[in-house]
């Protein structure tokens, strides 16, 4: 876990040092054409591998998981290939269908790291595999270092800078990922497989194609259709501010999700054999209950002047997006890297289930307030339907694991009560607007407050 968050915060301490660098160097409508950019690439690469890659850490014999990794790379390299076709038929149609015209030039980018996106997935598990977290770490670190150092230099190229940069993050993992994998001792069979054994192996997992696959597409598509819809129904400038909003939201997910989500799957299939793993999700859900509460509700607070004063005046939308979104990314932020339950306990049809409402539920809420014309009232509809959707699935996981559906109400109040108390001046500040020194002293007060909660949060971690 430290080495993964360790690789994680580097990668995302770049990101946030670069981020009030690049919102000054391209406009809204340049984010926005990265965020319809990324979704794309998001949405298509969701099911690269028909979700195969997540059955690589499971089998027993490493000869086994290497002909699963392998069975992964023939399936991602056919849909590739397929996608590039259908992309050189009816893309630019397509493309100026969903209003996104600017992307059209830049459409011979999709393939390019879509194939990275695949690389990256099918040898992030066989290191997983392998508990070389290590190497994760530094895949990670080299991704972040590729992808922002492009998107600086680009600047003056506009947009094409933020997708360059976004593809060359997926090159530089990809290529630290793959040669490590192909290298390791325990890697041997993944340059020598055997048909035979890839044809049953794709027989014995065929689940994860048949309920996880759906549920993955579902799921990207209810985080990554935002973007598209917002440039449909808006403009590429709204889709942007929503795109500042998520990024910087989704900072702390990126930091900790993922890699907690890597180590919870290593560990949950062992945690259910020894009847502990309600235990295990109970105190990770605690730990990140915790982490994120006060971020949270600070957010809620003073969004819109944090990001006008951050990013500048052009992205206090965004700030007003980020209130409201706030709740939502908190929801997922805590469950989001318990969702490898589905996994460990086989209910692939319950996570599709879950993922198919999601995205209804996203789609519906987004369509409906377009209808007022205002970006900000579609998104508190959007955030409010995603974080029911969220505490739901939250309720199922501790039932699942034995707990209880309402197991985790304890340890989100008691958060909610310590955030609230660090956070009560600043609160005072934003309702009764004092100026001069009064102002200062309770805005400075609850960062004092905040600030000393995550220095002893930290060092309970770390002892």
């Amino acid at each position: 876990m430290s080495l993964l968050v360790g690789g994680t915060a580097v990668s995302q301490a770049l990101t946030v040092l670069a981020a009030p660098l690049l919102t000054r160097l391209y406009t809204p409508d340049d984010f926005g054409l990265l965020g319809g950019f990324a979704s794309l690439v998001a949405t298509l690469g969701a099911c690269l591998t028909l979700r195969y890659s997540l059955a690589i850490p499971l089998p027993k014999s490493d000869d086994d998981a290497a002909h699963v990794a392998v069975l992964s790379l023939l399936i991602a390299g056919t849909i590739v290939i397929a996608i590039t076709v259908l992309l050189g038929t009816f893309g630019a149609e397509a493309l100026r269908a969903l209003n996104f015209d600017a992307l059209v030039p830049h459409m011979w980018l999709l393939p390019v790291a879509l194939t990275f996106v695949a690389l990256n997935d099918v040898f992030t598990y066989w290191a997983i595999r392998l508990s070389a977290f290590g190497v994760v770490t530094r895949t990670t670190v080299a991704r972040g270092i590729a992808g922002l150092t492009t998107q600086l230099a680009g600047a003056p190229l506009g947009a094409q800078g933020l997708l360059l940069g976004n593809v060359a993050g997926a090159v530089a993992g990809s290529f630290t990922l793959a040669s490590a994998g192909l290298r390791s001792q325990r890697g041997a069979r993944l340059r020598r497989p055997i048909i035979g054994e890839v044809r049953r192996l794709a027989s014995r997992y065929r689940r994860f194609p048949l309920f996880s696959a759906p549920a993955g597409l579902f799921n990207t598509l209810g985080v990554q259709l935002p973007p598209l819809l917002f440039v449909s129904l808006f403009s590429p400038t709204a889709a942007g501010q929503y795109v500042l909003a998520h990024r910087v939201l989704s900072l702390p997910m990126g930091l900790l999700g993922k890699a907690l989500a890597d180590v919870f799957l290593s560990r949950a299939a062992e945690a259910r054999r020894t009847d502990s793993l309600g235990p295990l999700v109970t105190a990770i859900h605690s730990a990140l209950a915790r982490t994120a509460m006060p971020a949270a509700i600070g957010l809620m607070l003073v969004g819109p002047p944090l990001f006008g004063v951050v990013f500048g005046p052009d992205w206090e939308v965004a700030g007003q997006l980020a209130r409201w979104m706030a709740p939502w990314i908190y929801l997922v932020f805590v469950t989001s890297p318990l969702s490898s339950l589905f996994t460990v306990l086989e209910k692939q049809v319950q996570g599709a289930a879950f993922q198919a409402t999601l995205l209804i539920a996203r789609t519906a809420a987004i369509l409906i307030g377009s209808q007022t014309g205002e970006i900000v009232h579609t998104v508190v509809l959007f955030s409010g339907a995603s974080a029911l959707c969220w505490l739901g699935f939250l309720a199922w996981v501790f039932r699942a694991a034995g707990q209880g559906g309402a197991s985790f109400v304890a340890p989100t109040l008691r958060a909610g009560a310590v955030s609230a108390a660090m956070l009560l001046p600043l609160a005072l500040v934003v309702i009764l607007q004092p100026q001069g020194v009064l102002a200062s002293v309770g805005t400075a007060s609850s960062a004092v407050a905040v600030l000393y909660y995550y220095v002893r949060l930290v060092r309970e971690v770390l002892g």
